[in-house]
């Protein structure tokens, strides 16, 4: 059993990988092109929003939006400390100060009613993190950001295609970043980003600083210092062939959970979904008692698992310039403590979906 078998998933379209890939050498254009442009167009298109622009990572996607919304030294962001590091780590390099509010326990994304007491004069964002593949609260959320007049950029790195209320994830704040790594519902071959937006000058503000702070119209003259944060063809082309997937697969995703609910249900902690929430799991995340002692008898069984996240980002050294403490969040504390991720890639079987299950019920019965 694999934890992402990747490998089946490219034999499945291999045909249709290799055309892609022969087009763009065919074609000897590498950087930008019809395949980047087309893939801006589709990714637009499929999250509802009127402009895309590809980057190089998601990464990327996150700290262009902050340059591009004039966020810097002295700004505050407001971000979860239960996350991948790069949420709040672009909010340090981009000069301003992460703050963090913790999450609702039960879907592991930030917590609306914490965002409020963490806004101050000098708040200027908050990065709600669609943990997982379920989209944060954004009815609250974007409520409390107009009335306090602070922008919204969402992190969808791992939710593209789940919906809040009917709505994609990206559709909501002034922008939402996505990330194409290969262990993503929509993986590329290599790192690959997309920033989706509304808003037309902050669309040409995005692409300003992504191609070294210079416009295609006046090539060598740079308006501002930017970054190189350019997607390459060969990943548009891959990405393209895949998001025609994408619904299926994550679909897929989908019942390989439900099945693991009704095998794992009163065992473990098995996710909450929220009402208004498709969720489409990126990674399929229970929360479990003695989970490392778990973690370990899954290994020794040859089953796949891990831990997203054993580390609160409060906690981690690269941020103990901020002061925080051991207790300041313990939602997200809890969460590192417990959560465990099992194999959930649309490639599972559902034999190796019940023979997970039956692992995780003998290590209780013990």
């Amino acid at each position: 059993m694999e934890y992402l078998d990747l490998k089946k998933q490219h034999q499945e379209i291999r045909q249709e990988i290799d055309s892609a890939i022969k087009k763009v050498l065919d074609s000897g254009v590498f950087i930008g092109g019809e395949e980047v442009s087309s893939l801006e167009q589709e990714i637009a298109l499929y999250s509802a929003c009127k402009q895309a622009v590809s980057v190089n990572s998601g990464t990327d996607a996150l700290f262009l939006c902050l340059k591009s919304l004039g966020i810097g030294k002295g700004d505050e962001v407001i971000v979860p400390p239960f996350s991948f590091i790069a949420t709040a780590e672009v909010i340090a390099n981009s000069g301003a100060n992460p703050v963090f509010a913790d999450i609702d326990l039960q879907t592991f994304n930030i917590d609306p009613e914490k965002i409020k007491e963490k806004i101050t004069e000098k708040t200027k964002a908050v990065i709600p993190v669609h943990l997982f593949g379920q989209m944060a609260d954004m009815e609250k959320i974007m409520e409390i950001a107009s009335d306090s007049n602070i922008a919204v950029i969402e992190d969808a790195a791992q939710a593209i295609g789940a919906e809040y209320q009917g709505r994609k994830a990206g559709s909501f704040g002034q922008a939402g970043c996505f990330s194409f790594f290969p262990s993503k519902n929509l993986g590329g071959v290599g790192d690959g980003g997309m920033i989706v937006v509304n808003n037309e000058n902050l669309a040409e503000n995005i692409r300003l600083f992504k191609n070294h702070g210079s416009s295609k119209k006046e090539k060598y003259l740079n308006q501002v210092l930017g970054i190189n944060s350019r997607l390459d063809a060969l990943q548009a082309a891959v990405l393209r062939v895949k998001l025609k997937h994408l619904d299926f697969w994550n679909k897929k995703r989908i019942e390989n959970a439900e099945l693991y609910n009704r095998e794992l249900s009163g065992i473990v902690e098995i996710p909450d979904v929220s009402e208004d929430a498709l969720h489409i799991y990126n990674q399929y995340t229970v929360r479990a008692e003695k989970r490392d002692e778990l973690k370990q008898y899954l290994k020794e069984k040859g089953i796949p698992c891990m831990v997203y996240y054993p580390l609160p980002l409060h906690l981690q050294p690269a941020f103990s310039y901020l002061g925080y403490q051991k207790g300041d969040f313990p939602k997200s504390e809890q969460a590192c403590e417990e959560v465990l991720s099992l194999p959930i890639h649309p490639g599972l079987e559902q034999g190796e979906i019940r023979e997970t299950a039956k692992a995780i019920k003998s290590f209780y019965e013990m």
